[in-house]
This record gives C-alpha cells, sequence and structure tokens, in this order.
C-alpha cells in the first residue's frame, strides 16, 4: 500500500474527527490556549514528511545534558528573557521527532563520555575510558587496540567526499570530540607526556597526534581510498599540541610552560606543513578575520586547556568565540562544499559545570548550547539537512519541592500561595536544584568561573541558606554525599531530530542507534 496515501487518509480521518469532537467540548475547553496549542503542535507534526536521505548532517551533543538539565535550563532562560520560564522551549525541543536513549557502557551502569561518545559514532557499545575501539580493548594496554578498531561516522564520510567538522567548547583532546577521529586504549593519553612509556614504546599514539595524522592514518587503514582530512577542527587544549617548552608558549599563555609535550614535536606547526592552505588560529580575533567563503581548512585551538565556560568569556585574555560563532561559522566553511558535510558540535562545559557542582555554569552553557542549535536551524535548508541534538549522559542534578509557578529556578524554594521561603525540618530554608554528590555547597557570589570550587575540601550536608542568595553566578548548591567532584548518573537521555530522516528517532532506543540514524541519512556505509 502506498505510504504517502495512508499518511494523507490518517491526516483526513483525524482532521474529520477533531472537527467532530470539537462540537461536543466545553467552550472552557476547546478555546483554552493549553487545547490549542496541543492541537496545533500535534498537527504540525502530522503533516510532516518524512525524506530518509540528507545531504548534510550535524549531531549536536551537550555533554552531561540529562533530562533535568533541558528543564532547569528551559526555565532559566524563560526567566532571563522576564517570563515564568516553564512553558518555554529550548530551540531543539520543537524538533519533531524525539527517542529516549539508554547510555550504559558495556561495563558501566553509570557510563563515562568516552564509551558513549564512541557508540554513537561506531553504531558499537564499548567499556568505559576507551576511545574508537570495542569491548575487547582492555583500558591502558595498548597491544589490545591493534584489531579492535572501529570506523566512525566522520571518517566514512571523509570517505564518502564529505566535508567534516569537530567542535568542542572543552579540549579538543578530550574524550566526546576524540571519539570521532581517534583509537585509544585510554581516553586520558591526550598528548605523549601522559602516556606510560610501554604505550609509546609499543607504538600507540597519542590522541593530538592522531587528530593531525587523521588523513594519512585513515589511507594507510583502508588502502585505496583518498581523502583531504578534516576541514574545521574548534576547540580548546593548545597545550597538547605544544613541546614543554616555552619558547613555544602562544601569546595568551596561562602556564609558565604551556605546552606539554614531551617529545619536543610542535603538532601546530605540523598541521600548518601539511595543510598550507588553511589557517591556524587562537582567539577572537583570528576567528573574526576569516572569511568562510574562501576559507579551505581551520585548526582553532582556543586556549590552553577547556575553552571557558560561556559565563566566564569575557575574562579571557585574548577572547574566544561562542559555541554559537563557531558553529555559524564552520557551516558556512564546511557547505562550500557540494557533496554536503557531517559536523559534530560538542558543548563540554556543561558536564563540567556539573561536576564542579554549579547548577548556573551547567545551565549557562546548556542555552548557549540551545542558541547553537538555533543557529544551524536558521543556516541550513531544513529539506537537506538533518539536526540531531542529544547527550552522551546525564548528571546526578535534581529539580525537588513544590516551587510555586515562576519561582527563580536557582532560587530556593517557595511553595503555592507563600511569599517566604520554605522551611525544612530542620528550620532552614532549601533551594529547588541540588545534587546527590560532589563538592557541595560554596558561596563564590559573584565569580562566573565554576572550576575555582576544587580549591577547597568537599562540604556535604545541609548549609544555613537564610542569608545566602542562591541566585548569584557563584553560588553551588548543597550536596549529600562526599566527593572529589560530582558524578554522571545512569538514566536515559533524549534524542531530537529535525530533518530528512529524523522520523528514525523514536522510541527507547540503544546510544549506538545514533550512528546508524546518520547512517541511514546520508547513506554513508553501501549494502
Amino acid at each position: 500500500m502506498n505510504s504517502t496515501w495512508v499518511s494523507l487518509s490518517a491526516l483526513s480521518s483525524f482532521l474529520l474527527s477533531s472537527v467532530a469532537v470539537a462540537g461536543v467540548l466545553p467552550n472552557v475547553q476547546k478555546n483554552s490556549q493549553w487545547f490549542v496549542d496541543g492541537q496545533q503542535t500535534v498537527m504540525a507534526k502530522t503533516k510532516l514528511t518524512t525524506r530518509n536521505k540528507a545531504k548534510n548532517v550535524i549531531l549536536f551533543v551537550g555533554d552531561g545534558m540529562g533530562l533535568s538539565t533541558l528543564t532547569a535550563a528551559r526555565i532559566l532562560d524563560g526567566q532571563n528573557k522576564g517570563q515564568s520560564g516553564e512553558e518555554g522551549y529550548l530551540s531543539f525541543e520543537a524538533f519533531p521527532y524525539s527517542a529516549q536513549v539508554k547510555t550504559y557502557n558495556v561495563d558501566a551502569q553509570t557510563p563515562d563520555s568516552a564509551g558513549t561518545m564512541t557508540a554513537m559514532m561506531s553504531g558499537v557499545k564499548t567499556d568505559v575510558g576507551v576511545i574508537g575501539v570495542d569491548e575487547g580493548i582492555e583500558r591502558g594496554v595498548c597491544s589490545t587496540v591493534n584489531g579492535n578498531e572501529l570506523v566512525t561516522s566522520l571518517e566514512v564520510a571523509e570517505i564518502k567526499g564529505l566535508s567534516t567538522g569537530i567542535i568542542s567548547t572543552a579540549r579538543i583532546t578530550h574524550a566526546t570530540p576524540a571519539a570521532t577521529y581517534a583509537k585509544s586504549a585510554d581516553r586520558n593519553w591526550e598528548d605523549v607526556s601522559d602516556m606510560p612509556a610501554e604505550a609509546v614504546t609499543a607504538g600507540c599514539a597519542d590522541i593530538a597526534t592522531q587528530l593531525i595524522d587523521f588523513e594519512k592514518n585513515l589511507e594507510q587503514r583502508f588502502p585505496g581510498v583518498d581523502v583531504d582530512g578534516i576541514e574545521v577542527a574548534f576547540g580548546g587544549g593548545r597545550r597538547h599540541f605544544l613541546p614543554k617548552d616555552a619558547s613555544f608558549n602562544s601569546a595568551d599563555a596561562v602556564s609558565a610552560i604551556e605546552g606539554d609535550r614531551t617529545d619536543g614535536v610542535d603538532l601546530t606547526a605540523k598541521w600548518q606543513e601539511q595543510y598550507q592552505n588553511g589557517q591556524y588560529i587562537i582567539d577572537q580575533a583570528g576567528f573574526d578575520a576569516m572569511d568562510a567563503s574562501s576559507t579551505e581548512r581551520v585548526l582553532g585551538l582556543f586556549n590552553e586547556s577547556h575553552m571557558q565556560y560561556e559565563a566566564d568569556r569575557g575574562n579571557d585574555i585574548a577572547g574566544e568565540p561562542s559555541l554559537t560563532e563557531l558553529t555559524s561559522k564552520a557551516i558556512d566553511i564546511l557547505d562550500n562544499n557540494e557533496k554536503g558535510y557531517f559536523l559534530v558540535v560538542e558543548s563540554g562545559r556543561i558536564d563540567h559545570g556539573h561536576h564542579a557542582g554549579s547548577a548556573y555554569n551547567a545551565l549557562t552553557d546548556t542555552i548557549e548550547f540551545s542558541n547553537a542549535v538555533q543557529a544551524a536551524i536558521d543556516s541550513t535548508n531544513p529539506e537537506e539537512t538533518l539536526i540531531l541534538v542529544t547527550a552522551d549522559h546525564s548528571h546526578v542534578f535534581t529539580i525537588a519541592g513544590y516551587p510555586k509557578r515562576g519561582n527563580p529556578i536557582l532560587g530556593k524554594v517557595v511553595n503555592v500561595g507563600a511569599t517566604e521561603p520554605a522551611l525544612a525540618d530542620d528550620g532552614m530554608p532549601y533551594t529547588t536544584v541540588g545534587y546527590t554528590n560532589g563538592k557541595g555547597f560554596r558561596n563564590l557570589v559573584n565569580e562566573t568561573d565554576a572550576d575555582l570550587s576544587y580549591n577547597d575540601d568537599a562540604l556535604a550536608g545541609r548549609q544555613n541558606l537564610t542569608t545566602v542568595d542562591t541566585t548569584t553566578t557563584g553560588f553551588h548548591q548543597e550536596t549529600t554525599v562526599p566527593l572529589s567532584s560530582e558524578t554522571h548518573a545512569g538514566e536515559d537521555i533524549s534524542l531530537h531530530a529535525s530533518g530528512p530522516g529524523a522520523h528514525l528517532a523514536q522510541g527507547v532506543i540503544e546510544q549506538s542507534v545514533v550512528f546508524h540514524i546518520i547512517n541511514q541519512s546520508l547513506g554513508l556505509i553501501a549494502k
């Protein structure tokens, strides 16, 4: 039976039944804005076409962006705009299709980013802490890499002739971005100084080297294949590309010796020698000076370590572009290829904000992530570009109590009908959002760098917040279990999809299915 006829027939039946049902509804119901909005939402989704093949795919990954993070960020975004907050949507929450994604690793109930991103990139779940290899690996043992390597969607996109790009606000060698291009027995092998001597002797390459040697490695792995390498790489982590020698320091170096590499190799110089038409940039000025229409490829390393939190970006020495700016520029460069492109965009510091126990930083970076997705929506044709938005895992971040509608999401709980904060059984107020474990309470007032929480020991248990403004940028929520860092959580996360092939994102799926959605939409692997 013709699928188009079935969908049109179903739509016709739906319209007729809606008219009939409307006749028996009381006016208070059918005229309610809630009812009208709900009906329009369903109708919009019902009318959508489901083209299968995409020219381009953009995969957005909000690192650590669990469902509670989405809810709280949505509310904070609305409240920042003078609204109650609960009624709003982040940009991608308006996408027509979504799925619930199981995140466990092969050997872990609660996962890490290396195993989860490897699953999304390769279609194969693997162990905690390893990158681009299957579960046959033994973490930290170089000899077990050979024969267990996986092929990623970015690699196959290169082989197909698409342009490719990687963006991360974390170090570009960090687990999530690294899983697009590297094969490593340990996610921590970001440069040679991080590796045990036996691994170096055995011939395993560090992750930074693998990024620079991506084109060569892919062609060696698949004889006869001719690729032109990654066109766009934006992120932090410059230290892993530079020798441990002050003479190699960049203009905005924070440390006395910026580089970490103990092999004396300047990978930034090596990249520029390989790609003489490419641009290597380190700051906002270099970024702004790029002409996307004529840029062949670019390596942008904007910080010694991770890029700044969005709230702290103004404090960067030489200036850093926002995730929205990075995304827009990458699309403008990649779409110079008529064959299409595959772009991966990670907001890595959502995760770091949570680890530091700062809801403010985690949520602010989530809002900027949403802005970056909107920029991609605005810059692409929905008939030819599939946009997928997901997370790699969640965090032990909670929304609790019975706060009234519009109560500041970062504030203390004020119950419905009340004007003063509710008191717990210990006689003290408590916040709506909090963490199950981690570093615990900090009152850093106007500080915007969440990582300063690591300067002090963990402080668990209840604190008297009566005179504390919990909505400031430097407030860190209370916790129950004291740990050196707040942990990931094991519950499912969400996948949101729009564009050709978006309808494949439905139901409850394994995280590895994300690869298959990308593959099906771009036609990467022939039958």
